[in-house]
């Protein structure tokens, strides 16, 4: 199963393909450009569903997506903020100085939009498909 995850934001969004074997795609498209961008990726990947973020702008942007004839599916994005500051320091590790700072304390040097949407993505499979949260992320 793939799925096409979004963390909607009032400029930027995190875009992100998954499936059951691993991160097809993950990125930050301004919103702006995201409607061009989301039917672009859906052609190429054919996800069995669209997820979007279900905060505020999120229900904004699920409604906007509806009237142009693109269905999504609202996600819980509860704490996935912290989360994905996590995932991206995993995988882009502190160097120098920066390595002795407290976790806590790290604020990646450009937008991770795209690791949220990543979580959502793995929230979505681990309630649909039965893979436990980081199945996805482990397998890239």
């Amino acid at each position: 199963m793939i799925v096409l995850a979004i963390d909607p934001g009032r400029r930027k969004c995190g875009l992100a393909v998954c499936g059951t074997h691993g991160v097809l795609l993950h990125e930050i498209v301004a919103r702006a450009a995201l409607r061009d961008r989301v039917r672009a990726v859906a052609a190429r990947h054919a996800p069995a569903v669209i997820l979007i973020g279900d905060r505020s702008v999120g229900r904004h942007l699920a409604a906007a997506l509806a009237e142009v004839g693109v269905a999504a599916t609202l996600v819980d994005e509860a704490h996935t903020t912290l989360q994905a500051r996590a995932r991206y320091w995993k995988d882009h590790p502190p160097r120098g100085w920066r390595r002795w700072l407290p976790a806590g304390l790290l604020v990646p040097d450009r937008p991770y939009d795209d690791y949220v949407a990543v979580l959502l993505a793995e929230r979505y499979l681990a309630r649909e498909v039965g893979t436990r949260p980081g199945d996805v992320e482990n397998r890239r």
